[in-house]
């Protein structure tokens, strides 16, 4: 149910308040000096989950949009930012590895699967006995399937949930397109398969058209960004300031002076397409827009020089905590109801990252069995 904010300004205030301190607290020195370690990876994937959250507490559980306002206004950033990581993700791992398309999918959507089925069978359970909500035998097939059609918040079984189909998508295409001599090209290929389902409008994606329109670029980004980097790591790794200047303390100042602009910079990038996203100014515009602020926080992540271990936390739960999060805040609220909303928020929080932990156990038990 929709819920009704007292002072959400001031709820805000204290909540970013608490939150930052927390964040101050978590930070602690990278121990992993690579150049796209798996920590960076997951403290991207923390804050992609967090926008999410965000954005539909913000925008849609609650009556007065000013609450986690500016917070709030990125959500599709996170969802931008998981589908740049997965198609980074995939990319260096086939580079790496070779799997058979049989070994893809047996190790790859079977990660994806368990999860789903489980969140699936608990929420169509709950809301049978619970809310005695019945959904028909072809919407749950088609649920199970990860074949979801519509994204109405209020009334489907798990409305984010249409970002699964998109996923499932790209996961059964990549490795019928990858090439792992030109891998850059599968990033083309990719684009130009989205591009034309879309472009065709069948009538199954007509309700969910507009969220596949506004990410189509990121999965692509993800892939062809790490098959640039693949063939130019031996170059970048050759760049150093000493082969040009002898001066070891000149060195340093150059290298502190680049690092703060460069921080400077992607702040203000992402502080202006913020506030600039491109909303209402058409599809092309607002893919852009979000893209470059994938963009500027995956760079952030990258060479700032401390670790964020309360977002690292929260990205290793991320995808139980996208599948579990929306269906507990709307229809089985138990929190908003009765505490304040900044303190709402926080348990809230933490009550993700201990299901999504449950989950997480459950899943690699029986993927241990299967």
């Amino acid at each position: 149910m929709i819920i009704s904010i007292i002072n959400p300004i001031q709820a805000t205030y204290i909540f970013i308040a608490i939150f930052s301190v927390a964040i101050l607290f978590s930070l602690r020195s990278k121990k992993n000096h690579d150049f796209f370690p798996i920590e960076t990876t997951n403290e991207l994937k923390g804050l992609a989950i967090l926008l999410v959250i965000f954005g539909h507490i913000g925008y849609f559980l609650v009556d007065d949009h000013s609450f986690l306002f500016p917070l709030s206004t990125i959500a599709g950033v996170g969802v931008d930012i998981f589908l740049f990581l997965s198609g980074y993700g995939l990319v260096v791992s086939a580079l790496k590895k070779t799997l058979t398309i049989f070994q893809f999918y047996k190790t790859r959507l079977i990660k994806l699967l368990i999860p789903l089925w489980i969140t699936l069978g608990t929420f169509f359970l709950l809301d049978f006995f619970a809310l005695n909500k019945v959904y028909t035998g072809g919407y749950i097939l088609s649920s199970f399937i990860g074949f979801f059609t519509s994204a109405d918040l209020y009334n489907d079984i798990n409305s984010p949930l249409w970002y699964f189909t998109l996923i499932l998508f790209y996961y059964l295409i990549f490795p019928l397109v990858f090439i792992k001599k030109y891998p850059y090209f599968s990033a083309i290929i990719i684009y130009i398969l989205t591009y034309i389902i879309i472009a065709l409008n069948p009538i199954w994606l007509s309700k969910v058209k507009f969220f596949h329109e506004i990410h189509l670029l990121a999965f692509p980004a993800g892939v062809l960004v790490a098959s640039l980097l693949f063939y130019s790591q031996n170059f970048i790794k050759n760049i150093n300031l000493s082969n040009f200047l002898k001066n070891k303390k000149l060195i340093e100042i150059i290298k502190k002076i680049v690092y703060c602009l460069s921080i400077s910079v992607l702040l203000f990038v992402i502080v202006y397409t913020v506030y600039n996203s491109g909303i209402g100014k058409g599809v092309w515009i607002e893919q852009l827009m979000s893209l470059t602020t994938t963009l500027a926080f995956v760079v952030l992540f990258l060479i700032k020089k401390l670790r964020i271990e309360l977002l690292y936390l929260f990205g290793l739960y991320s995808y139980e905590i996208y599948l579990l999060h929306w269906p507990i805040l709307y229809r089985y609220d138990f929190i908003f109801k009765f505490l304040p909303p900044w303190l709402s928020m926080i348990v809230y929080l933490g009550f993700f990252i201990g299901l999504g932990w449950l989950l997480q156990k459950i899943t690699k038990l029986i993927y241990s069995k299967v």
